[in-house]
């Protein structure tokens, strides 16, 4: 079998402004850190949010980051995590949804009804992300995504600075890389060999829950390996998407 060729190789393009680029997104964090206290980062593992946490530990910045470990990842992501709390400066926290809760989906609908409807799809998205989220940003007066324009068209209109509310409380979403390119991202990743989900070399360029994530083939968008059977329209999980 011939050898897969690195997302790095793949990918790593950047911009001609890649350095106005980066040097915005080091000041954005920078300004963050300083006036929006207390904040985190959360990070899927996916390559936008290594690239945020190695600024964030790169600049030694007080932005600690959080996992949500919905207990249906896939090994390399798990293995990712485990790599991760062990070299970052910032600490890395982990989430994971109520056990409770998750026995009580898979009795009734089951792991498998997720296939079977969008409201149960959600459903399980709400016990093994949403529920935790909610308990990662308890108290936070903002929160640091990896979220960028060109990954879909449901994010076309996202700002670097977004109000939102959570718990009941208002808080504010920080999208740093909201003008980066995917070529923007690896380059970045290339140029520091920042350690990514190996996923990631194999065609995997948005990593979710091992069940409803899987490759995608040239000319596919973004996050058509999402759920891959549902409607187009339907390509969130409830973490990102606004009342």
């Amino acid at each position: 079998m011939k050898p897969l060729t690195p997302a790095t190789t793949l990918h790593a393009k950047p911009s001609i402004n890649f350095a106005e680029k980066l040097a915005a997104t080091q000041a954005h964090l920078k300004a963050a850190a300083s006036e929006l206290q207390p904040l985190k980062q959360a990070s899927s593992l996916g390559a936008e949010d290594v690239v945020i946490t190695h600024i964030i530990n790169s600049l030694s910045l007080d932005i600690p980051v959080f996992v949500l470990e919905t207990g249906a990842l896939h090994s390399e992501t798990l293995a990712l995590l485990e790599r991760l709390q062990a070299h970052s400066r910032a600490p890395v926290q982990v989430y994971k949804p109520q056990q409770d809760a998750v026995i009580a989906f898979v009795k009734h609908p089951g792991q498998q009804a997720i296939f079977e409807s969008i409201a149960n799809r959600k459903a399980c998205c709400g016990v093994r992300k949403l529920e935790p989220l909610g308990r990662a940003l308890q108290g936070q007066q903002a929160w640091v995504t990896g979220l960028r324009r060109e990954q879909s068209q449901a994010r076309a209109e996202v700002s670097a600075q977004e109000a939102e509310v959570a718990n009941g409380v208002p808080i504010l979403k920080l999208n740093p890389l909201v003008d980066w390119t995917w070529g923007d991202v690896w380059h970045y990743i290339a140029t520091h060999q920042v350690d990514y989900n190996p996923l990631h070399d194999q065609f995997f360029p948005s990593i979710g829950c091992a069940p409803c994530t899987r490759a995608i083939s040239l000319g596919e968008d973004f996050r058509a390996g999402r759920w891959w059977w549902e409607d187009e329209s339907a390509k969130e999980c409830g973490l990102h998407v606004k009342a």
